[in-house]
């Protein structure tokens, strides 16, 4: 079933700004994607396109032109913003590329060309430090008309990002990797991992993009002929990518108004902690209708939506532990009320405001209205009066 936005949450997500774009103003995330794209086109010695396109697309171009099932589960609203039965924000970039690839139709002669589309997606996805519901992300597809494209571009294509994302001069001991992976759009699809350093020393592999050739499928269905037409597609994460290359923790920071940190995301050396805020935790035990609402990124859209602009205090919401009606005790189904087929979720919320210091008020507060954005039960336990 799909749930469509309200018209106020979808003017809140169209004014968000995009932080790739330089048109809405100077930012490190638009720095890093052009030297992205300048490496590409160094590497091949081929143009580069880029476009701007509206975040509003039409379902079919978000998942059937791509090749995703009539099934798919990431077309349920639990993961994806509908605004009517036909349009939707799109949940990743290439939501923009089977109108593009249609654009390609007339061409007859010669082509090779890179052609990139950045911007923000719209998710429902976990809080945390490295996650938003509205994360940056770039579509960069290498189109070439009488010519083959191979695994061999498609790794020079891979170690092309990493040089750009994370420069030698910058992490001198960054190795990558590329493992198998499936995606609905291409063939010999590839998940891009760097292994980096940590601040604490630890080495990690990070997964920074995926990749692979256009599929056949997908060329045919703008009427491109795959015999005569071949593709790259490299999928990337910005804000990760930026994050990696400043060594940023906190992926709130990169809209953060504090001076100290936005004078740093003017450009892209590595980032100088600012003062930390202390953290705040809450517990809360909430009555849930069933066990399926017991999702992190259910839950996290719910908290965000309730808390609106407060919402950038949030800097986690888990879930510590989902118990059945049947498997509480007495005392406790007294006190709750929970009916046979209602759960009960203890959840944690950590509050950390970027630029000041939570008290305990504020922190209440904040508490009580996410649990009652998500809280199903008939009893209420608010805390601050």
């Amino acid at each position: 079933m799909k749930n469509y936005l309200t018209p106020s949450a979808l003017q809140v997500a169209l004014s968000l700004r995009d932080l790739s774009d330089p048109a809405q103003g100077p930012h490190a995330m638009s720095l890093l994607l052009a030297e992205i794209m300048t490496a590409l086109e160094r590497r091949w010695g081929i143009p580069v396109e880029t476009h701007r396109l509206s975040p509003l697309v039409a379902t079919a171009d978000n998942y059937d032109r791509l090749g995703y099932s009539p099934d798919d589960v990431t077309r349920d609203s639990r993961y994806s913003r509908h605004v009517s039965p036909t349009v939707m924000l799109r949940s990743h970039t290439s939501a923009g590329v089977p109108a593009l690839l249609d654009s390609l139709r007339q061409e007859m002669g010669y082509y090779d060309r890179l052609h990139a589309v950045p911007g923000l997606v719209y998710r429902r996805d976990a809080i945390d430090r490295t996650h938003v519901g509205a994360p940056h992300q770039v579509d960069l597809w290498r189109l070439k008309a009488r010519g083959l494209l191979g695994s061999a571009e498609l790794d020079q294509m891979m170690a092309a990002v990493v040089e750009a994302v994370l420069p030698a001069s910058v992490s001198p001991d960054v190795q990558w990797r590329a493992t198998p992976a499936t995606h609905h759009y291409t063939d010999t699809g590839r998940q891009l991992d760097v292994l980096v350093t940590q601040p604490d020393g630890s080495r990690e592999w990070l997964e920074l993009a995926e990749c692979g050739l256009v599929a056949a499928q997908v060329l045919r269905g703008s009427g491109l002929d795959p015999r005569r037409w071949a593709g790259l597609a490299l999928g990337l994460g910005l804000d990760r990518a930026l994050m990696l290359r400043k060594g940023i923790r906190d992926i709130r920071l990169l809209r953060s108004e504090n001076p100290e940190v936005r004078a740093q995301l003017l450009e892209l050396n590595p980032y100088r902690p600012v003062s930390v805020m202390p953290e705040v935790r809450r517990d809360l035990s909430l009555v849930l209708d069933s066990a399926a609402e017991a999702d992190v990124e259910l839950l996290g859209d719910r908290a965000r939506t309730a808390l609106g602009t407060d919402a950038e205090m949030l800097a986690a919401l888990e879930i510590r532990a989902v118990t059945p009606a049947s498997g509480l005790p007495p005392a406790a189904l007294e006190r709750l009320r929970l009916t046979p087929d209602q759960v009960n979720v203890l959840l944690r919320l950590v509050l950390q405001p970027l630029d000041r210091t939570l008290t305990d008020g504020e922190a209440n507060l904040v508490r009580d209205r996410v649990y009652l954005a998500l809280h199903r039960g008939r009893v209420l336990e608010l805390i601050s009066g």
